[in-house]
């Protein structure tokens, strides 16, 4: 028996024993009820940080937990490989991408071990491994089949001395290249689209289904996908066959359309330019492309636009009204032109207004004059005016009716549009998923044949930097025979976005080393949807968003039978670390550059600095390694301080002092069981509790305290994972069992018992190394979860506080059946009662039934 507690050599000892015994294996025996226990994973940075920490713990906690009681559980882990940063690393130290993130992978494997997190390392995957993006391509193909992926132009960020395109994380606030330093330009190329716009209703509609979901997370995607109800019109072009097509939700507003404003981009701009203003609109184009789509639509910014000369008619009015494009309006999003309505919209009056355009009076409030001129919009619901025969409707009304009469002349219909676009997925880099199809001069586009994935992405590569993705210079890999006609043909050079990659991730690990399939459906369909997601508020939209699409597609494509991937989904909050802050300049200091840390200052400009918890970064200086803290303390430790110091969906402080306390607090348990063991304790076959009347009461008390806390902490382990909560009470299990007076009793080994079994979640080293040493067999992280006993719950003595005149002056004990009356004259008759009130005017008594008695008293 060990007699000091040696985090550092227990944790080593019991992860060699549980990788050698592969404990944390996932079982097939499906009588048991299935539990898939999944964080989200990682990209393979390097280093863990304490978000990960954070992440995992409680995760493994709930996977931990789910297994004593009785489920068979998935808890895998894997890693979200590709993307932009392994590709500067090649740029910037010279060292190919693979290596690099397979270095990191291995750096962080080791530390994901380190903390003792029970993953079964067999279903690992990595997005760069060719066994994962086969099936990634597969998929892809699956999208393809079902007219789901699709090429077309598009607007992108392009940088005009590099010659490539650039990721928005690519761009500076500034709007320049984060590599050449060039004006970032809006240049049009062909790009892969995956139309998530055909499933944002059932997006939408679904969002119904999560009801293990926060609130604000659906929100946010509700607003992401942005439904608005309105009607699609049609203002035929002068002189042309066209129409430009927009859509409104204000329809009741038609009457007051005094001009249409069209993207720049729009496909239509050229033909409805006129050759007078040609010039002045090529100049216009050419300024906004040096804009990003944040500063164009930025709503402090002055709306600018220039005429075209061309000419459309309000087929309501008969009226013809000028074209203008603008930098406000976006070819990516609804129809890519607006219709002016200056009078009932804001920013349409701002922009009427700075370039002296008509401005049509059409709704006012009820009784108003409808020549009075407006000083600005009128936005409000009213009355029409100067609508043709709907004169005198609602305006509220006038909507249903007005697009009915649109339908009916053929000038438009009603329709729900969405703010949601189509996923843009080709990225021009090459440390990706390649797409995987063909360009064939005859044959158009060709998927690869299935049997020749994966399309391998080639190893030897030069990363410069500049110039087109290093994948469109490799001649030869770029340049193979059509899989239909045999004609040379050319391969795409585009990679996919990795959000592609951590689409379907969740999918795989239930048969994560099939080589034959994607997955088996029946497998999947089996440990599917995911009963608890733990991830960042952060990818509370765009990641869950697209896992949901994918989830919904594969549902349709018959390969699952669910159409929801995540049943319950808890974003945990931040780590945050203590920083100091200059008050004036807003720069960070180092705590170590500080030196009289009662009134802080600058050292380099001697102003005074505020403590502020901000979250961890190298840049505030205020981050904290996880090796250090489990190099100190061990990773027992840091898991219960990651657990314990606050509610696992709110930000965290970190705090080495509450860490100290959990150490603190994990040496006390050590104490326990190690001196109830030096005096001859040990695990015993449990016996028939004896009869309440049989027990003393240090025994009642004692086997009251450990059953209240089997109860709270595993309630605290249900659904809402109260984990904060569920340590405290530990902590009061140990503080009992520290202040029991009944040492020598099987109620105290039943204790002794129960505070090792429930705290193997939380800290799952320390409680199997006393576990063995309390004679246990096999692991206690496969032991049974203990079972609260109702009886055991029940007090036979209530403590009852004294008062007078609402002061505490003491407590006393009375029977747990006591009724009101009998309260009150217990308490009466008590010493600490006496002692107050003899020979004074009792004037009222107070009485809480099993809480308190309060006497009001007079001299």
């Amino acid at each position: 028996m060990e007699s000091r507690y040696e985090p550092q050599a227990i944790e080593e000892k019991w992860q060699l024993n549980w990788a050698q015994q592969d404990i944390d294996r996932t079982p097939t025996d499906a009588a048991k009820p299935k539990f898939y226990a999944l964080s989200m994973f990682p990209y393979p940075s390097g280093n863990l940080h304490m978000g990960h920490v954070r992440n995992y713990t409680i995760t493994d906690v709930i996977a931990r937990s789910r297994r004593m009681q009785g489920y068979r559980v998935l808890h895998p882990m894997g890693w979200d490989a590709f993307g932009l940063p392994a590709e500067n690393a090649a740029i910037d130290r010279g060292i190919h991408p693979a290596a690099w993130t397979h270095e990191n992978m291995a750096q962080m494997r080791r530390e994901l071990q380190r903390l003792g997190l029970s993953y079964d390392w067999t279903k690992e995957v990595a997005t760069c491994s060719p066994d994962y993006y086969r099936w990634t391509q597969w998929i892809f193909l699956e999208f393809l089949r079902a007219g789901l992926a699709y090429q077309k132009e598009a607007a992108v960020n392009w940088d005009p001395i590099d010659q490539t395109v650039l990721a928005n994380e690519q761009v500076d606030s500034a709007g320049r290249s984060w590599r050449s330093g060039a004006m970032v330009e809006r240049k049009l190329l062909k790009q892969w689209f995956l139309k998530i716009t055909d499933y944002a209703e059932q997006l939408l509609a679904d969002l119904d289904q999560l009801k293990g979901w926060p609130e604000r997370v659906k929100l946010m995607q509700a607003n992401w996908i942005g439904k608005s109800v309105g009607a699609y019109l049609e203002f035929p072009i002068v002189g042309s066959g066209e129409k430009i097509a927009v859509f409104t939700t204000r329809p009741d507003t038609v009457y007051g359309v005094t001009y249409l404003v069209l993207a720049p981009e729009h496909p239509l701009t050229p033909q409805v330019t006129t050759a007078r203003r040609r010039k002045k609109v090529a100049e216009f184009i050419a300024e906004i492309s040096q804009e990003s789509e944040l500063e164009r639509t930025a709503e402090d910014k002055p709306k600018r636009g220039v005429a075209t000369g061309g000419k459309a008619i309000n087929p309501f009015t008969g009226a013809e009204i000028p074209i203008w494009i603008a930098d406000y309006v976006l070819y990516e999003y609804g129809t890519g032109a607006v219709m002016g309505v200056p009078a009932h919209d804001s920013r349409d009056f701002a922009f009427a207004k700075s370039n002296k355009l008509a401005i049509n009076t059409v709704i006012v409030p009820e009784g108003d004059n409808p020549n009075q001129k407006l000083k600005s919009a009128y936005t409000e619901p009213g009355i029409l005016v100067n609508s043709g025969n709907f004169d005198g409707q609602p305006s509220q009304e006038a909507k249903q009716a007005i697009i009915e009469y649109a339908q009916d002349q053929g000038w438009g219909t009603a329709q729900a549009q969405y703010r949601l676009r189509d996923w843009l997925i080709s990225r021009q880099r090459y440390w990706g998923v390649p797409i995987p199809v063909v360009h064939c001069p005859n044959c158009g586009i060709v998927p690869v044949p299935e049997k020749d994935l994966p399309v391998l992405l080639p190893e030897d590569v030069k990363f410069s930097g500049r110039g087109p993705s290093p994948l469109a210079k490799l001649e030869n890999w770029v340049n193979v025979p059509c899989p239909t006609c045999g004609t040379p043909a050319k391969r795409e050079t585009d990679t996919m976005d990795t959000f592609i990659d951590s689409s379907w991730y969740y999918l795989r690990y239930a048969d994560a080393q099939n080589p034959e399939r994607v997955f088996d459906s029946a497998k999947v369909n089996d440990w599917l949807p995911v009963d608890q997601y733990v991830g960042g508020i952060e990818h509370a939209i765009l990641h869950l968003l697209y896992s949901r699409f994918f989830t919904k597609v594969l549902c349709d494509r018959q390969l699952i039978n669910f159409s929801e991937p995540f049943q319950r989904l808890l974003t945990q909050g931040m780590v945050q670390g203590k920083t100091y802050k200059n008050l004036r300049t807003g720069q960070y200091v180092p705590s170590d550059r500080i030196g009289d840390l009662q009134q802080p200052l600058d050292p380099e400009t001697g102003d005074p600095l505020e403590i502020v918890y901000e979250k961890m970064s190298k840049s505030k200086y205020n981050g904290v390694a996880p090796r250090d803290v489990v190099d100190k303390y061990g990773a027992d430790t840091a898991r219960m301080f990651i657990l314990f110091k606050a509610p696992p969906e709110k930000d965290l402080e970190w705090d080495d002092a509450d860490v100290e306390g959990q150490f603190r607090f994990l040496n006390r348990v050590w104490r326990l069981v190690t001196e109830f063991i030096a005096k001859g304790g040990a695990i015993s076959p449990r016996e028939a509790p004896k009869e309440p009347t049989a027990l003393s009461k240090p025994e009642k008390d004692l086997r009251r305290a450990i059953h209240t806390a089997i109860k709270d902490v595993t309630e605290d382990l249900a659904e809402d994972y109260q984990l904060n909560t569920a340590v405290a009470e530990l902590m009061k299990l140990s503080n009992a069992l520290g202040e029991a007076k009944c040492l020598t009793s099987p109620i105290y080994a039943e204790g002794i018992e129960t505070l090792v079994t429930l705290l193997a979640p939380f800290a799952p080293h320390i409680a199997e190394d006393l576990w063995h040493q309390l004679g246990g067999s096999g692991s206690i992280h496969h032991h049974a979860w203990p079972q609260a006993d109702s009886q055991a719950l029940v007090a036979d003595e209530l403590t009852i506080v004294i008062q007078i005149m609402g002061k505490t002056r003491g407590t006393i004990q009375v029977p747990a059946t006591v009724d009101r009356s009998a309260l009150e004259d217990l308490a009466k008759e008590s010493d600490i009662a006496q002692r107050y009130i003899q020979g004074k005017t009792l004037k009222k008594v107070i009485v809480v039934p099993g809480k308190l008695v309060n006497f009001v008293v007079m001299d």
